[in-house]
């Protein structure tokens, strides 16, 4: 399907969502859209305020179910527990997962637990939120996890000496390549190792191409560049996490971004994984390195219960 849009999106009755970063951009549109064909969606957002607002802005529209909102800060493993343990109390079921939210390019900055901000934040965090979550993703029939990665992975390398950046001058567009290859090689072990455990939740990944977000216009000089000239909308832009979380066709393991302008812009398409992101030797490591640090291991027998375990 060469045009993939919102109306391509199949009825979303009776599942459950949570979007983290839902209070603005890429976020804000997956979950508008999500509960527009009629998912119950948790709008998981580090700024109240702004995931109150965004919730009521989507909530005067007349979705089935109203969206809500849960406070969730990826730059704090405390955070992220609380809200795993708390959603679970609360559901018996998660059909979808979208890891959405995201810092870009910011000066250096450290996470609660003292991780550079942006690996912190785009990949640990989520790391240790699908782990938590994922007993709950096993008894769901037909679940899935979308990671959200960033074309820019494809310039990324993963520094193992030196993951956080604590021996080196910092350099911010590096740091964040290395957090979306990071994205980018999580989903696709997620992948490998749900199929090698018999589960039958399902893990894609998707990246946005460049579009018209808060966090594209906070990206200095060069975002600023390329988001005037080549810029999707980010309803435009959320189509490749909605086609990666919803389209029935959609690979287990498989890559989604937009079809035109070297992956910049268009409608959502199958796109290739660069090299980098297949090593498995890089992809073992990282898996390691990001149970160490943030203690979430991830429990894949199909009858798990809990909340993941914690080391």
């Amino acid at each position: 399907m060469a045009n993939w849009t919102f109306d391509d999106i199949p009825p979303q009755t009776g599942r459950i969502a949570i979007v983290s970063g839902a209070n603005t951009g890429i976020g804000y549109e997956t979950a508008r859209m999500l509960a527009a064909k009629g998912a119950q969606v948790v709008l998981a957002c580090r700024n109240a305020e702004k995931g109150a607002a965004a919730a009521q802005k989507i909530n005067v529209t007349g979705p089935a179910k109203p969206v809500t909102v849960a406070p969730l800060d990826l730059a704090d493993l405390e955070s992220v527990a609380a809200f795993a343990a708390a959603f679970q109390a609360d559901h018996d079921r998660l059909d979808l997962l979208v890891n959405n939210a995201g810092v870009m390019v910011p000066p250096l900055g450290r996470t609660a637990q003292g991780f550079e901000l942006q690996f912190g934040t785009n990949h640990l965090g989520h790391f240790a939120l699908t782990g938590r979550l994922l007993p709950l993703l096993e008894r769901t029939p037909n679940a899935r996890v979308v990671v959200v990665s960033s074309s820019m992975q494809k310039i990324g390398r993963i520094d193992f000496d030196d993951l956080n950046w604590e021996h080196r001058r910092y350099a911010a567009w590096q740091a964040y390549a290395q957090s979306k290859l990071a994205n980018m090689s999580f989903a696709l072990e997620l992948a490998r190792r749900l199929t090698t455990a018999g589960s039958e939740v399902r893990a894609t990944a998707a990246h946005p191409g460049w579009t018209a977000t808060d966090l594209a216009r906070t990206a200095g000089g060069l975002g600023r560049f390329f988001t005037s000239r080549l810029a999707m909308t980010a309803q435009e832009g959320a189509l490749t996490t909605l086609r990666a979380a919803t389209d029935p066709a959609a690979e287990h393991g498989g890559y989604w971004g937009p079809g035109r302008l070297f992956g910049m812009n268009g409608p959502p398409v199958r796109v290739r994984v660069p090299p980098r992101a297949k090593d498995p030797e890089a992809a073992r490591r990282l898996w390691a390195e990001s149970e160490r640090l943030t203690g979430v291991t991830f429990p894949f027998s199909p009858d798990s219960s809990g909340t993941g375990r914690a080391a």
